[in-house]
């Protein structure tokens, strides 16, 4: 086993943040067997954020770029956590110089790149994994199980939508992610998650049909200084145009089931909603990331009069949560940021070899797989709703 691990972040905005808690969090978490873990820097372009967030979470020091974090050899392990055209840049960089890298999704800007980055990641010496980090949500996991053991049995019909209402007020200043191609706004934002979240309970999705992508904002003032996250800030009198999508919507197939999926930048009201249904042979489940520490279940195999979805509370019984939280009864509650802790566990697991339940983080491999779906949407849309196959 590895003496011991250096850990830094590149990225010191809202994602970045719930990584560098994430790896403070992991070594609490299940059996305490991985070596002594030590937290050497924060980095980001804007160096005073970045001095700033490596005191709150106790890193070391703050760095001002990739490079500097490829450079220091007292970093192993590094989480990439920022705007994703440059993703490809870093990622490459840090594998040649040796280091673990854990991605945030998607991959990268374009599907060529996510390729390129694949190669890169087959042909490194250290381990490289893609963040799809509600495959690690407790409640979806459950489900997942209730799938694969047959107590809900085949997925006949996946229904899904990732709400969010970042874009939704014209005060929102203009930023990377209202920069880029089609497809790569919206889409690539929260549809990304939509869409392993739906092949995680249903499968390989084999085509796409009735894409949309609609830009409803087309118009934003920059910003006065600087942004962290969504945050709403004073703006300047310059104005751009936003070049992606502030919408998507899509049709899915799978081996043995159909889907549909919707995504959202503007939908005032609803800051964080990944909500689905998933249909099944013996009955139905549905998530809803508003109440994250339950799930609701229909078994078809109750009485007609009083049958129909019950509330489940998830505790112990179920994936991640024994040892995976101090208070670990159900009725305790959990949210989004736990899942970043096991997701950090489970890739230290991982770089370090230790023996662990934890299934792996999605490998680069995955992660093309899931810009191919994104870049279907796209060809999709581009084609008046044309069923493209993957």
């Amino acid at each position: 086993m590895t003496k011991s691990i250096g850990i830094a972040v590149i990225g010191a905005g809202m994602a970045g943040l719930s990584h560098i808690a994430g790896y403070r969090t992991a070594p609490t978490l299940y059996n305490p067997d991985l070596p002594p873990l030590r937290y050497v820097a924060v980095a980001d372009v804007n160096t005073e954020l970045a001095a700033k967030v490596a005191k709150r979470y106790g890193y070391e020091k703050a760095l001002g770029s990739w490079q500097e974090v490829a450079a220091d050899p007292d970093i192993d392990v590094v989480s990439v956590v920022i705007a994703n055209r440059f993703h490809r840049e870093a990622v490459e960089g840090l594998l040649a110089a040796g280091k673990h890298v854990l991605c945030e999704k998607p991959l990268a800007d374009t599907l060529e790149e996510a390729e390129a980055m694949a190669d890169a990641a087959r042909n490194a010496s250290s381990v490289a994994r893609v963040g799809f980090t509600f495959r690690r949500t407790p409640g979806i996991a459950a489900i997942r199980d209730l799938i694969n053991d047959g107590t809900l049995g085949k997925v006949l019909h996946f229904s899904g939508r990732y709400w969010t209402d970042y874009g939704h007020s014209t005060q929102a200043p203009m930023s990377w992610r209202f920069k880029g191609q089609p497809g790569s706004g919206a889409l690539a934002d929260v549809g990304s998650h939509l869409a392993y979240v739906a092949e995680f309970l249903a499968g390989d999705i084999t085509s796409v049909s009735g894409g949309q992508l609609r830009t409803s904002i087309t118009e934003r003032f920059l910003p006065a200084g600087a942004v962290t996250g969504h945050d709403l800030v004073e703006l300047s009198d310059k104005s751009e145009p936003v070049e992606n999508d502030d919408y998507a919507a899509f049709n899915v197939q799978f081996p043995q089931a159909s889907g549909s999926l919707e995504v959202s930048r503007v939908a005032a009201g609803h800051p964080n909603t990944l909500t689905f249904e998933v249909f099944c042979e013996k009955g139905a489940a549905r998530f809803n990331q508003l109440n994250p520490s339950q799930i609701e279940i229909m078994l078809s195999d109750g009485a007609a009069a009083t049958n129909g979805y019950r509330t489940v509370n998830l505790g112990p019984e179920h994936a991640y949560i024994g040892g995976g939280l101090p208070m670990d009864a159900p009725g305790v509650g959990f949210g989004q940021n736990d899942a970043f802790g096991y997701q950090a566990r489970a890739f230290l697991d991982e770089v370090c070899g230790a023996a662990t339940n934890l299934p792996a983080n999605a490998t680069f491999d995955e992660g093309v797989h899931n810009m191919k779906i994104l870049q279907a949407v796209v060809q999709s849309a581009s084609n008046d709703g044309k069923q493209v196959a993957l």
